[in-house]
Parts: C-alpha cells; sequence; structure tokens
C-alpha cells in the first residue's frame, strides 16, 4: 500500500480559465464555492499575506464539522494551476497538498481538484474499503459543481 493517498475529481466549466482561475487564487472567493462553507456558522476565518496568488494565507477555526487548519497557495501557473499548501490541526493533525488544474477544451475549462498527502492509520483502513475517497470525493464534488456555477454566471 502507497505512503500517501491521492483524491480527485473534474468539472467542465462553460467558461475559459480565467473566469476560473479568481475564485481558485483569492480565498475570500471561496466562500462561494467550497463545500465546507455553512458547516460551521460561527466559524472564524483570517486572510493575511498576500491578497491572492502565491503568498496569500487563510485560517480558519470551528465547530468539529468545519476543524481548525490553514491554507497557503505556494504555486500559481496562471491560468492552468494552482497549487494549496493544506494543513489541518483538528479533528486529525495531517499536511496535505492541493492542486487545482485548469485546462481549456474550447470555450469551456476542464477542471481538476487534487488533493495527496499521507496515509494515516485511519486513510489506510478507510482506503480498503473505499470510505476516505467516497467522503471527501462527494465534497469534491459538490464544490466543484458550486464552483461551476459561480464561473459561469460571471
Amino acid at each position: 500500500m502507497s505512503d500517501t493517498f491521492r483524491i480527485a475529481r473534474s468539472i467542465t466549466v462553460d467558461a475559459p480559465p480565467e473566469a476560473v482561475l479568481p475564485y481558485l487564487t483569492d480565498f475570500r472567493q471561496w466562500v462561494h464555492w467550497s463545500p465546507w462553507e455553512g458547516v460551521d456558522p460561527d466559524m472564524t476565518r483570517d486572510y493575511s499575506g498576500a491578497d491572492h496568488g502565491v503568498g496569500a494565507k487563510y485560517a480558519w477555526s470551528g465547530n468539529k464539522k468545519a476543524g481548525r487548519g490553514a491554507m497557503e497557495i505556494t504555486r500559481v501557473d496562471e491560468p492552468r494551476e494552482v497549487e494549496v499548501h493544506l494543513e489541518f490541526e483538528k479533528p486529525m493533525k495531517t499536511t496535505n497538498t492541493v492542486t487545482f488544474e485548469l485546462v481549456p477544451q474550447g470555450r469551456a475549462t476542464r477542471v481538476s481538484w487534487t488533493m495527496v498527502g499521507p496515509q494515516s492509520l485511519f486513510s489506510r483502513v478507510a482506503g480498503l474499503f473505499g470510505i476516505f475517497d467516497k467522503l471527501l470525493g462527494k465534497d469534491f464534488e459538490k464544490g466543484l459543481t458550486r464552483l461551476k456555477a459561480v464561473s459561469e454566471s460571471r
């Protein structure tokens, strides 16, 4: 079994990469599409670093569902790729790499969302039954559907 897990989902957005990219490179825009927005109405958010792009930082703290953690945009290859360093503090400590890839398809864009990280005991056991991928995969699909809606309405 691999030392890392990988979860990935994709969607086609009827908009060019330039219409999708601002929703990925500005953490303040994530409230419009992130599948975890709304799981805790009292969640605290802290934005720091750059306003958008490389160096933009976002930290959150919330209830059991929201947890606590921080993200930083570490690489942007406009308009094709965004890489985010993601650290969870709660419910469990872990560090992952999140990548958004935007591939033009005519006037549309194929958006792929991938998360890679070290296997924990939980992810190893859950991975054997496909539970980990199904749980997070559903969230990725929900987020991508929302990202599609906001990008196409621009």
